[in-house]
This record gives C-alpha cells, structure tokens and sequence, in this order.
C-alpha cells in the first residue's frame, strides 16, 4: 500500500507493491525484472533501474519513465502511448514493433537502439540522442525532432511526413525509399546522407547541409530548396525550377 507524506499527501513509493496500473515505483530497483505483458498504464516508474528488464508486450500508456534507466531493457511489442521518457538512458534496449505514439522521448539517450517498425507518430523527440539507431519502416508522422541527432541511423522506408527536423543531424543517415512529404528540414545536416528514392514533395529543405547526400530518384514535388526557392511540381532527383 502507498504510503502517504504527513504533509501535502504526496504519494510515496512502495518498491514492494506488485505490477499493476498507476503504481509509484519511483528510484526503484527493478534490475531484470520479468514483466511481460503487464499492465503498467500511468504508471509512475521515474528514475526506476528497469535495466535488463523484460517488458514484452507491457502496457505502458500513460507512464511516467523519465529519467529511468532502462539500458538492455526489451520493449517488443509493447504499448507506449503518451508515454513519457524525458532524459530516459536506453541503450541496447529493443523496441521492435512497439507502438509509442504521442510518446515523450526528449533529451532521451538511444544511440543504437533497435526502433524498427516502431510507431512514434505525434512523438517529441526534441534533442534526443539517437545515432546509428535503427528506424527502418518506422512511423514518425508529424513527430517533433527539433536539434535530435540521427548521425549515421537507418531509416529506410520510415514515413516522416509532417516531421519537424529542423536543425536536426541526419549526416551519414540511410533514408533511401522514406517519405519524408511536407517534413520541416531547414538548417537539417543532411551531409553525405542516402535518401535515394526518398519523397520530399512538399518538404522544406531552406538552409539545410546537402554536400555529399545522393538525391537519385528523390521526389521534390514542389519542394522549398535550400536556397529558398521552390522546386517545380514533378522535379525527381533535382530542383528543377
């Protein structure tokens, strides 16, 4: 039972109470711990050792993860919505299949972390930390990537459309095939990025970095270049004006 504060009713925690929703595992040590498919919707795990723990197909909407350590922890599968992991540590943890959308990951650490075929649509993911991350045929729709760095991070077939990356880092990244329509890319580093058959028709590209990056094949359907022109419906490949 969750012990009360005298003073003000905060809520305490009680690292003993079992898995179940809303509960206050707060600086918890959970290290390991098998939680597959528990319902854990809103609850409040912050700064929780959750490291190495099994979280398959966990129901985690709603939870409060911030500042959790949560390296080599296995979310496949698991439900995510409007979840929050401000300034989460997630190294090596696997995320595959998870749905997270509206989920809170700013200031996050996920460099590697396996993210394929994770749904981030509507996510904040503002200056978050994910170089050589995996993201193939991710679903990041309008999800908020301002200052995020993707250096080097595969995104192949990810849809982006709506995505605000502006001033994101995406040197080195593989964006070949994604669809990056009406996404915000101004002052983006794209050097020596991939984005062959990639579709930016309505994306704004105005003082973004583009040295190196291969555009073969890429769609600039009435795209907004780097120098602030708008390329002519039907450019593939080039801005043609």
């Amino acid at each position: 039972m969750l012990a009360l504060l005298a003073s003000g009713g905060v809520a305490l925690a009680n690292c003993e109470e079992p898995p179940e929703r809303r509960v206050n595992w707060t600086r918890c040590d959970k290290v390991g711990v098998d939680l597959t498919g528990a319902d854990l919707r809103e609850a409040v795990l912050s700064r929780t050792n959750l490291r190495d723990a099994v979280l398959v197909e966990a129901r985690l909407s709603g939870a409060d993860l911030g500042r959790a350590d949560l390296q080599g922890a296995d979310f496949t599968g698991a439900v995510m919505r409007g979840a929050r992991l401000v300034g989460a540590e997630l190294q090596d943890a696997a995320f595959v299949g998870a749905t997270m959308s509206g989920a809170r990951l700013d200031r996050a650490n996920l460099v590697a972390v396996d993210l394929t075929g994770v749904n981030l649509d509507d996510a904040s993911l503002y200056q978050t930390e994910l170089g050589e991350a995996l993201l193939d045929g991710a679903s990041l729709r309008d999800a908020y990537l301002e200052q995020a760095d993707l250096g080097y991070a595969s995104l192949k077939d990810a849809v982006l459309d709506g995505a605000d990356l502006n001033k994101a880092v995406l040197e080195g990244a593989d964006l070949r095939n994604a669809s990056l329509r009406d996404a915000q890319l101004d002052n983006v580093n794209l050097l020596d990025a991939d984005l062959s058959g990639a579709d930016l028709s309505g994306a704004d590209l105005h003082g973004a970095r583009i040295d190196g990056a291969d555009f073969t094949g890429v769609r600039l359907d009435s795209t907004i270049w780097v120098d602030r022109r708008r390329c002519r419906p039907g450019s593939v490949g080039r801005c043609d004006r």
